[in-house]
């Protein structure tokens, strides 16, 4: 072989480096009063509570949630559905559905649901255990939000 050859001869490739989907994730605590918003990324698999849309009317609350997602550009809404401690359904487990499909209807991003039992007593204690319990409802709403959140990422890693 002529040393011309030997220099434009294939050199392999270095291994493909894994790489993880890097994904912006918003999470809806849904309330009919409240809806907690937490927002995180699957790269870092880490999730903060954002906000709460406390609208007068769900509608309002929707239109609001829509917004969010354009203003986050958000690839991926997960919906909190809650559900009694046996895993049956109840009057707020399919308002919560509900929330989701008229969301996903309004929305190009994919929406899920979550399974959110005892997010609102977690979030309870850990703001009580930080703010000495004065913390209020809105605070509560979106941290519930944001616990959702790290166990919808933590399940993914």
């Amino acid at each position: 072989m002529k040393e011309d050859d030997r220099r434009t001869a294939a050199v392999p490739a270095p291994p493909a480096t894994p790489t993880r989907e890097s994904l912006i994730v918003l999470v809806f605590d849904f309330g009919t009063r409240r809806i907690g918003v937490a927002l995180g990324n699957t790269l870092t698999g880490s999730a903060r509570p954002l906000t709460v849309l406390a609208a007068a009317d769900a509608a309002t609350r929707l239109t609001d949630a829509v917004a969010i997602v354009g203003q986050w550009q958000a690839q991926r809404v997960v919906v909190g559905v809650p559900v009694h401690a046996d895993g049956t359904a109840h009057a707020m487990t399919r308002r919560a559905i509900a929330f989701a499909r008229d969301l996903a209807a309004r929305i190009s991003v994919p929406v899920e649901a979550a399974d959110e039992r005892h997010t609102t007593e977690l979030a309870r204690s850990a703001l009580a255990a930080a703010r000495a319990g004065r913390a209020g409802r809105s605070t509560r709403d979106a941290v519930a939000a944001q616990i959702i959140l790290q166990g919808w990422l933590d399940a993914r890693r």
